[in-house]
């Protein structure tokens, strides 16, 4: 890299649970700018799934959900010789958590709930006990990395 390295920009928590995660999760769901709308959407949720689930609190729910549907290893597109390898890589920190968060909202958007509170409470739920299109989706990741194990030398 020729520039110097980009600044980390400081997260503030959420004004209810007081937890950066919660923040930065909201600021993935937000679209066009419209955050109270996304915080909204986020704690109404969370109700749902404090009313579904009695053993846990919904936040508890939430943060087992994002850790059950967090890949280990990803695969990479690496060009060599003429031919494209699948080359499974390790995932870095950050774009774990990125990745799970982005994963939980987008497979919730397309669920057949009526509203958006509802459909991410139900794919809460559903990641939290190790089910769902997120959780699969973890799950296909991994798969793709064990089947592509052999060009792991070719990792960059």
């Amino acid at each position: 890299m020729r520039r110097r390295k980009a600044k980390k920009i400081a997260i503030l928590p959420d004004p209810i649970f007081k937890d950066v995660q919660v923040t930065k999760f909201v600021n993935n769901m937000m679209l066009d700018g419209k955050k109270n709308l996304a915080f909204k959407i986020f704690y109404d949720a969370m109700e749902m799934v404090d009313a579904k689930l009695e053993d846990a609190t919904g936040l508890e729910t939430w943060k087992k959900a994002l850790e059950n549907i967090t890949p280990v290893v990803e695969v990479r597109s690496r060009r060599v010789g003429g031919a494209t390898f699948q080359i499974p890589t390790p995932v870095r920190e950050g774009r774990k958590e990125s990745l799970a968060m982005k994963w939980l909202i987008g497979y919730s958007r397309k669920r057949n709930e009526k509203t958006m509170a509802q459909k991410l409470a139900a794919e809460v739920i559903a990641a939290s006990k190790e089910e769902g299109a997120a959780y699969k989706k973890k799950e296909d990741t991994l798969r793709m990395a064990e089947a592509n194990k052999a060009f792991s030398h070719f990792r960059f």
